[in-house]
């Protein structure tokens, strides 16, 4: 199932005319190789079902141009759980000519207030990432 919130999905395909619709998760992809917005690692996001312990794809998503990825969930979607972000880095990597020491990074992280917002950054090189619970 694919979740369709995405800013760049809702601003049609002229990117102009509609506003972004805010998330309660966001997440932001910096190369810190180049220093610049990493826009190319696809992401997926899912769910960790406590019946049967499997994850549950919500969607997946691309950073936009400044390496964000706005619209994970649609307002209203987040439960409290255990939830993962898995990003391509080889397929990112590959498409920019660079070896990867990393084919992907899965970030795993628990939700415990359905109300606040949760951003979850992702800084990455070949060589290294890191991640923290950003605001």
């Amino acid at each position: 199932m694919e979740v369709r919130g995405t800013q760049w999905e809702q601003m049609g395909e002229q990117g102009r005319g509609v506003e972004p619709v805010s998330s309660p998760l966001t997440t932001h992809v910096l190369d810190t190789a180049s220093g610049s917005p990493a826009r190319s690692p696809c992401l997926r996001l899912s769910r960790l079902e406590v019946h049967g312990q499997q994850w549950t794809e919500l969607g997946n998503s691309y950073p936009d141009p400044d390496g964000r990825c706005p619209g994970l969930l649609p307002p209203g979607h987040m439960k409290a759980g255990t939830y993962k972000l898995f990003f391509d880095t080889e397929g990112s990597w590959r498409k920019r000519g660079q070896e990867s020491f990393y084919p992907y990074v899965e970030v795993v992280f628990t939700i415990t207030n359905e109300t606040h917002e949760v951003h979850v950054p992702l800084l990455l090189s070949p060589w290294f990432y890191t991640t923290y619970h950003g605001s």
